[in-house]
């Protein structure tokens, strides 16, 4: 799955990619650099593009990582919103039931500058955290998701308020990821890479069934993918060596060999 994420640029770096993108007004034009962020239990604001119905142009406005569904009456419980967090591209199309299938017209990306996923080591009481990003020179890639507009009523005043929600679009694991993301029920998940060029036709508003079932169905060449291995994520405790915990971070000598180099 897709839990943590890192932003390492700031956000004027992603009009390189996009020169005609129109920020919304509530846009934090100041976000980022950030080295790591979490979704589980924190729902954080992020940025994301999308295509605005109205002028039909892509715009960038910040949004809770964790799609609120547009019918709720009240706040989700925390549980709800973890399993909002990443969205199953099987479900998109092809089931009636799900949410997914209903706001499958909100596409947006996700601007990002690497994953964080977790890979069970033999010999490690902990699971080793590894940054994961698209080989190149570029600094951002997009992460394919789908958006929610819910009105929630204020517990005090009543007053209804817009909340502007996101998901991570996810997919079967590639050869790499399935030996990084090696345990827990969700194992063999990864999301969805894109190249810029998959990226910008997802969001196209002209996008076929056809062609979104294919851009859904597209696997990243693991050797597509650069990866290491990062000091631990969710903690409040600095690296010893001072640096970002997108880092890379090498893991007890030989053992921290393995630990990268096992697969």
């Amino acid at each position: 799955m897709c839990y943590d994420i890192s932003f390492t640029v700031s956000i004027p770096e992603i009009l390189d990619y996009f020169p005609d993108l129109v920020y919304d007004e509530q846009m934090e034009i100041n976000f980022g650099p950030i080295d790591h962020i979490q979704g589980v239990g924190v729902f954080p604001q992020h940025p994301v593009l999308y295509v605005n119905r109205q002028d039909k142009r892509i715009h960038l406005r910040m949004m809770e990582w964790s799609c609120i569904e547009f019918s709720v009456k009240k706040e989700p419980e925390i549980q709800k919103r973890i399993g909002m967090l990443n969205i199953r591209s099987e479900r998109i199309l092809d089931d009636p039931s799900s949410y997914w299938y209903k706001i499958r017209n909100r596409r947006c990306l996700v601007p990002v500058t690497g994953i964080f996923e977790h890979r069970e080591v033999p010999g490690f009481k902990n699971k080793i955290p590894y940054h994961v990003r698209i080989k190149g020179d570029a600094k951002l890639f997009f992460l394919p998701g789908l958006y929610s507009v819910a009105e929630i009523p204020d517990t005090e005043t009543g007053e209804l308020i817009t909340r502007s929600t996101f998901g991570i679009i996810t997919r079967a694991a590639n050869s790499l990821m399935k030996e990084i993301h090696n345990h827990g029920e969700r194992k063999g998940r990864m999301p969805l890479f894109l190249p810029l060029a998959l990226a910008k036709e997802f969001v196209a508003e002209d996008l076929s069934a056809e062609r979104y079932r294919e851009i859904l169905q597209f696997e990243m060449p693991s050797a597509e993918l650069d990866f290491h291995t990062t000091y631990t994520i969710r903690s409040m405790k600095l690296r010893s060596d001072g640096k970002q915990k997108h880092e890379p971070w090498s893991w007890d000598g030989d053992q921290g060999k393995t630990a990268i180099t096992g697969f």
